[in-house]
């Protein structure tokens, strides 16, 4: 089975499982009230419309790779946690930077104050569906198949990577200087490093083959941020939704990190300065600054590149079979190699 097919294959099986789990959770709301199925109708909503699974990929690559075998559905459960732990994020993320769009549809919380009528009612319905969803992936992950003594490991890795997502959340939120520890706390911790740790743990891998997932996913989650920091600010309309959407945000991502430490002309700060956090600046505006910011495009490709040959390099040195060696090689590829 080729790369391609394999994927294909994972999101199916993913996402059947998610659509009987969600079968199951709106037979229980209803049992609760007659009220309360909205919440699980919005958290089942934004879970399956659209979403790249990536992060059930990398637990299957990952258990496929420290010997789990050919038949990655005991990865399942968790695969499925970690895309209801993305939803949780996603919803409150969204409630955070005040979006009314994820994924081609109305963000969870504007969902609720449209349909309410009613701003704050309708962001505190926002948080409480963030709040359930969070439940759902422990729910979940709880029902994962870990191999005998292996289960503690699992679920102290699952709060140790939501730790470490707040954290980043609030260097992001802060607007920190350190872009690239914040990718890896916010981005990395539960895409990468925590999605292939998971399937090692799965696949009752040594402490050698533990190391050598954590020694490839690591570079490879901020090289995924650093692509979509690229996209954000340089993206096409087809690409991202809206180019220069993360200027019209104002995000410090790394490439407004790397323009200011190259010391740009005043005229350049001024391009930036003046589509920075506004989110009526028009496409021609954004384009004269993105124009502005070519040297920093240029600075964070070449941490990209060096970020994805470091993950290749730990998986040359890995003690996985060739056949493990390509398949993780392929989602390197994957994941830092986005349509750019």
């Amino acid at each position: 089975m080729d790369f391609e097919t394999w994927m294909t294959s994972i999101r199916g099986q993913v996402d059947a499982m998610l659509e009987r789990f969600f079968a199951s959770k709106a037979s229980e709301a209803t049992g609760l009230s007659p009220l309360a199925i909205e919440l699980v109708t919005e958290v089942r909503d934004l879970t399956m419309r659209g979403g790249k699974r990536l992060r059930p990929i990398v637990t299957a690559a990952a258990y496929r790779a420290a010997g789990g075998g050919q038949d990655v559905s005991p990865t399942l459960e968790v695969g499925a946690a970690l895309e209801l732990l993305q939803t949780y994020l996603l919803i409150h993320d969204d409630w955070m930077d005040e979006d009314r769009e994820r994924r081609g549809g109305p963000a969870v919380h504007y969902a609720f104050q449209q349909r309410h009528r009613h701003d704050h009612l309708g962001a505190s319905l926002g948080i409480l569906a963030g709040d359930l969803a969070s439940t759902f992936a422990w729910e979940l992950l709880i029902e994962g198949r870990f191999p005998e003594g292996r289960r503690d490991e699992g679920l102290s890795l699952f709060v140790n990577i939501q730790k470490e997502v707040f954290a980043g959340q609030q260097l992001d939120l802060m607007a920190n200087a350190d872009v690239e520890r914040m990718h890896d706390l916010k981005t990395g911790s539960y895409t990468t490093r925590g999605p292939a740790e998971l399937g090692g743990l799965l696949a009752d891998a040594d402490e050698a083959g533990m190391d050598a997932l954590r020694a490839w996913s690591a570079p490879v989650g901020v090289a995924f941020q650093l692509r979509d920091d690229l996209l954000g600010t340089f993206g096409s309309a087809q690409q991202t939704g809206k180019p220069g959407d993360d200027l019209r945000h104002g995000k410090q991502n790394a490439v407004v990190g790397a323009f200011q430490k190259l010391g740009p002309t005043a005229a350049q700060s001024a391009l930036l300065e003046s589509v920075w956090g506004r989110a009526d600046a028009s496409d021609a505006e954004i384009r004269a600054a993105t124009e502005a910011l070519g040297e920093a495009k240029a600075e964070v490709e070449a941490r990209l590149g060096f970020l994805a040959d470091e993950a290749r390099s730990a998986l040359a040195a890995s003690p996985f079979d060739e056949d493990a060696k390509q398949m993780l090689e392929d989602v390197t590829q994957r994941l830092t190699d986005r349509g750019s």
